[in-house]
């Protein structure tokens, strides 16, 4: 199903803020490694926010999660604070791993290979 106009406003919104509420909480640079949120998707009825977060060389992605997690909470406060003037209700943030980018540098890898295998 296709995201609608107002859905696709809210992400964007929410997004710009949670880039902000991430830095100032110190929640970019994790266990020698960058976090960053990747996109936001809303549920037709606004009320649930999936945030897909990018996980570049963290040493324990798992342990970032949960720290992250842990602070939803406080996130969603900040959020709170934020957006009232632009949201009625401030969606349920669930947290996701955007491995994406695992993705490429597998790929990368695997075209490394080729190359390697083609030269005499």
């Amino acid at each position: 199903m296709q995201e609608g106009k107002r859905q696709k406003q809210v992400a964007g919104v929410i997004l710009e803020e949670l880039n902000e509420i991430f830095q100032r909480l110190g929640l970019t640079m994790m266990d020698g490694g960058m976090v960053s949120i990747s996109s936001v998707k809303i549920t037709p009825d606004l009320l649930e926010a999936r945030i897909y977060l990018s996980l570049f060389q963290v040493a324990d992605a798992a342990h970032a999660f949960t720290r992250i997690e842990a602070r939803a909470a406080d996130i969603k406060r900040e959020l709170s604070i934020r957006v009232r003037r632009q949201l009625r209700r401030i969606p349920e943030l669930r947290f996701f791993r955007d491995d994406t980018l695992d993705h490429v540098f597998r790929m990368e890898d695997i075209f490394r290979q080729i190359q390697e295998e083609k030269k005499p």
